[in-house]
């Protein structure tokens, strides 16, 4: 199983998928022409190109919190950038 060989590097990330697996996984539950534009991972890589971009210039972080901190805040600030274009915009779109 999967949770049992990534638990022992990354406990955080495996309990949080675990509680949220039936969420991500939604996109089973939507027509399959949509499951492309659902399951894409651009909006992913893109929140992980912006966290790489802002935490680069910082030389240091002090603790975890730190860098938690940050990584939040990018986030947080791209969940509300995302607010305003919602995912049915696109869809319908193409």
């Amino acid at each position: 199983m999967w949770a049992k060989r990534w638990s022992a590097i990354y406990p955080k990330a495996v309990r949080c998928i675990e509680k949220d697996l039936e969420e991500l996984l939604n996109f089973y539950d939507t027509p399959r022409e949509m499951w492309v534009k659902l399951r894409t991972t651009n909006v992913i890589e893109r929140s992980f190109r912006e966290v790489r971009r802002r935490t680069r210039p910082m030389s240091c972080f002090n603790n975890t919190t730190s860098i938690e901190r940050i990584v939040y805040a990018v986030i947080s600030h791209l969940n509300d950038k995302w607010r305003i274009k919602p995912l049915d915009e696109f869809t319908q779109r193409s």
